[in-house]
């Protein structure tokens, strides 16, 4: 990348845009989980859940800025945010060593950075969602047919209301796709060192991207190192670990988050069907239920040959889109469904079949 070794790879930002990307949905997955157990509580926060992210990650985002110049993707792959100076300042910076005063962001880069980080993405996810509601996706027919009536009202109404919905819902996906191709042209134009900022709003903010050296870690450990002041009183150490316990708990999701992801896939493969720690535990309520034996065929029914496996009963020839009955037996759908709507029975076994119970089986 030019040779400047503290310049992040486009990978290494898409890496980090990817994970913050992934938060949502995951921890809209694991509130939708406890709102089973919790209905109570929980119901109301997973309804939205856009809302409840997008505070929780205004506190998160915040503190991660004010720390450590970094949002918190930007933090976990060992980034951090650098006012970005319109003279190079890397001569002056090697002579004096160390991390420029310079270099931390102020109160306008933070609230511009929260703005981007926090806000445009709840924008756009309510944007989408109101998308979503107005049919985006669904073709006309499908609404038609038997969708929401509300869809299509809101698609066929002719006051101004309705003419905005319309035009929206043709408007958007063009929007949408023109902002993800400005995005892609910025991350070429970077790959290509044609611009120092990944992301077109870096340059409005003011800041760029750097790795983190060995003079931001050796600040971080001195800070962190720093001899703590004379004994205190009892009351007022209470007091200062109920202070700083909110920072503590936001410096330490970086080690939490992986820790959590992988405690969430261990329980999914815990709890899988085809896990094998199924085998390790019987199950209280005893042995599996076997299924039903199949119904034998009835006298006045059509004979069934056992030794043309794979043969329809009624045309006898091989089996053409497999169709179950209620009885067990396994048909042609075509032969299955007209002798099934002119007979209303099984032809086997004579046992009363309606249309809606044909089963198509899937091998």
């Amino acid at each position: 990348m030019g040779g400047d070794p503290l310049k992040p790879s486009l990978f290494e930002l898409v890496a980090q845009e990817q994970l913050r990307d992934l938060l949502q949905p995951a921890l809209k997955y694991v509130l939708a989980v406890f709102a089973q157990r919790y209905p109570r509580y929980l119901i109301r926060i997973v309804n939205r859940h856009e809302d409840f992210y997008a505070m929780i990650m205004f506190f998160v985002e915040r503190h991660y800025l004010h720390k450590h110049n970094a949002s918190f993707a930007e933090n976990f792959y060992g980034l951090k945010r650098r006012r970005h100076a319109r003279i190079p300042t890397e001569r002056a910076t090697a002579a004096v060593g160390g991390v420029p005063a310079g270099e931390k962001l102020r109160s306008r880069e933070i609230w511009r950075s929260l703005f981007f980080l926090v806000a445009i993405p709840y924008l756009r996810a309510k944007a989408h969602d109101y998308h979503e509601q107005l049919g985006g996706g669904i073709s006309s027919d499908i609404l038609e047919d038997g969708g929401d009536n509300r869809h299509i009202q809101a698609l066929t109404d002719n006051t101004l209301a309705g003419r905005w919905r319309r035009a929206y819902e043709k408007i958007f996906p063009w929007v949408n796709t023109s902002f993800e191709v400005w995005l892609l042209a910025y991350n070429t134009a970077y790959l290509f060192e044609r611009t120092p900022f990944y992301r077109p709003w870096l340059a409005w903010i003011g800041v760029d991207l750097r790795r983190l050296g060995a003079d931001d870690f050796l600040m971080t450990s001195g800070v962190q190192g720093a001899v703590p002041e004379a004994k205190r009183g009892i009351v007022k150490q209470v007091y200062r670990l109920l202070m700083t316990a909110p920072r503590l708990i936001l410096d330490s999701l970086k080690l939490l988050l992986p820790t959590a992801i992988f405690f969430i896939k261990f329980l999914e493969w815990w709890y899988s069907p085809g896990s094998p720690a199924r085998s390790l535990s019987s199950s209280p309520l005893g042995p599996a239920v076997p299924p039903p034996r199949m119904l034998p065929p009835h006298l006045a029914g059509i004979p069934v040959d056992s030794t043309m496996f794979g043969h329809c009963p009624l045309c006898q020839n091989p089996i053409n889109n497999a169709t179950a009955l209620p009885s067990g037996y396994v048909f042609c759908y075509r032969c299955a469904f007209d002798h099934v709507e002119q007979h209303g029975k099984c032809p086997v076994t004579l046992l009363p079949t309606k249309v809606w119970q044909l089963r198509k089986v899937l091998v």
